[in-house]
């Protein structure tokens, strides 16, 4: 082993120095000092400035509705993303390969076209817009809309964590459970779900991220309605527009802290998850 390691790295100790240096030069000017010129000017104008943009009624709105998108949307995407890596990976059936594309489809499309096509489906000139409208149900530029937007961009993360996962894992642990006379749901619960539940937690976490922090889709669809329809992103553009700066980098300090929360609850999943392998020797 000790003569593979030596024979795997046969750069000189200078090049190895060089290339480490430039990927922390690179990973300094594109991540950390962004980040924190944030927070700095954040508090550029001192701690009560950064409270009274954070205690604006319409932050607070935007706030509440980032989370309330999440708290609907993370669920959903969850319960699908967990159904489809079952049936894709646990069964063989027509259209399989289709369905796995079709996870994949809001990766290819740009959040603005995929805002643009409920615009389409949803607005007043749309395919279903007429006949919402007659019955009172209002989608666009409201919180259904960009409930839906949110969903559409996220979908697919907490699948693609998983499928490749059950995949590796193969069915024959949950074949044995149905030998010996387990119910499907008892196989899922008690054989599938404990051996996924880390790939699932990851996938949580990146819908979470990516649903709080989504811009494109939501903007085409919210309507910009202060203190109703923008969300946390929304909303730092409307004040960064205002020339209010100091506003816009406190609001976006915690879209930056929520990032940082996540980024920690993940090294803390995959720290629990490699002393776990560990233990049980794998």
């Amino acid at each position: 082993m000790s003569l593979r390691a030596k024979s795997a790295v046969t750069e000189p100790r200078s090049i190895r120095a060089l290339l480490i240096g430039i990927a922390v030069l690179w990973l300094a000017l594109i991540i950390f000092a962004p980040l924190i010129a944030v927070f700095v000017q954040a508090f550029a104008k001192g701690a009560p400035a950064f409270w009274a943009a954070i205690d604006e009624p319409d932050a607070w709105a935007s706030i509440k509705l980032t989370l309330i998108t999440a708290a609907i949307v993370v669920p959903f995407n969850s319960a699908f993303g967990m159904a489809a890596a079952w049936a894709i990976s646990k069964h063989d059936f027509r259209g399989r390969n289709l369905l796995v594309n079709l996870i994949d489809l809001p990766f290819s499309v740009s959040p603005v076209v995929a805002g643009l096509m409920f615009v389409l489906l949803f607005g007043a000139n749309g395919w279903f817009g007429p006949f919402l409208m007659e019955h009172g149900v209002r989608i666009m530029f409201a919180v259904p809309a960009i409930v839906i937007a949110t969903a559409f961009v996220t979908f697919p993360f907490v699948a693609r964590e998983l499928i490749p996962l059950m995949m590796a894992q193969g069915r024959a642990e949950e074949e044995a459970a149905l030998t010996l006379g387990a119910g499907g749901f008892q196989t899922f619960w008690h054989v599938t779900l404990p051996n996924i539940r880390w790939g699932l937690l990851y996938g949580i976490l990146l819908t979470n991220a990516r649903a709080m922090g989504e811009f494109g889709a939501v903007s085409v669809v919210s309507g910009h309605i202060r203190g109703l329809t923008n969300t946390m992103p929304l909303h730092v553009e409307v004040l960064y527009n205002e020339y209010n700066f100091v506003g816009a980098f406190a609001v976006a300090s915690l879209l930056a802290l929520l990032a940082l929360v996540t980024l920690g609850v993940k090294a803390f999943l995959e720290w629990r998850h490699r002393d776990q392998l560990a233990a049980t020797g794998h």
